[in-house]
């Protein structure tokens, strides 16, 4: 049994290299960003950049390198369900669809840059979405789980000041049930086809935003 484990090991590994080669080998062009450069800073003989945004520093150049039809488009985020839905995005529509979550943080929202988020989702589109979107703006992304209590989200949500907490209808109602005991939330924003009273809904929001 040792012996079987090891191996499959081992040949994960493989398959693993084996991929990453593969891509990179198919791929080349599809990088925009100079990757010698990332190399150099490991080195030490170059200087890591005084700024730098995901977002905007590697997701948008991949974007453009789409939209001016440079490169084929390629998933930047495929997801399915366990029921089979499936979501796939472009780079070029991550980068639009992001641009829009970023409007409703930083707009009905109020937030800024530095301002703190709670995001209490499973793993769906959306997670991610916001995610690259408090990239953009430079809000600080605080991920939890689902499994939290409503004991663990008042903790978090005054050990770090959040100003806004995201999450669905099935935690919306733990939530509500501490917020009042929160005195730095100033929003809620519910990932849901439902609306919630004293919640912003982020899917009413998102549709009338541009990217």
């Amino acid at each position: 049994m040792k012996i079987l484990l090891e191996f499959q090991a081992v040949r994960s590994i493989w398959n693993l290299k084996s991929f990453y080669r593969l891509f990179y080998q198919d791929h080349k062009v599809f990088a925009s960003l100079n990757l010698s450069n990332y190399e150099a800073i490991n080195r030490c003989e170059q200087e890591v950049p005084e700024y730098f945004n995901f977002a905007s520093d590697v997701l948008d150049q991949w974007s453009q390198i789409e939209k001016e039809g440079k490169q084929p488009s390629n998933p930047a985020l495929w997801w399915i369900n366990g029921r089979g839905t499936e979501v796939r995005w472009s780079f070029e529509e991550l980068g639009s669809l992001s641009r829009k979550a970023a409007n409703v943080l930083t707009d009905p929202c109020g937030l800024q840059k530095g301002d703190r988020v709670i995001l209490i989702l499973p793993r769906i589109p959306e997670w991610w979405l916001l995610n690259v979107a408090c990239m953009r703006t430079g809000i600080i992304f605080i991920p939890g789980t689902i499994q939290l209590t409503a004991r663990d989200i008042f903790y978090r949500l005054q050990a770090s000041k959040a100003k806004c907490i995201i999450t669905n209808d099935v935690l919306a109602p733990t939530v509500d049930t501490i917020v009042s005991k929160c005195q730095f939330l100033k929003t809620k924003l519910i990932i849901s086809e439902n609306s919630r009273d004293g919640w912003l809904n982020f899917s009413e929001l998102f549709k009338h935003k541009e990217g």
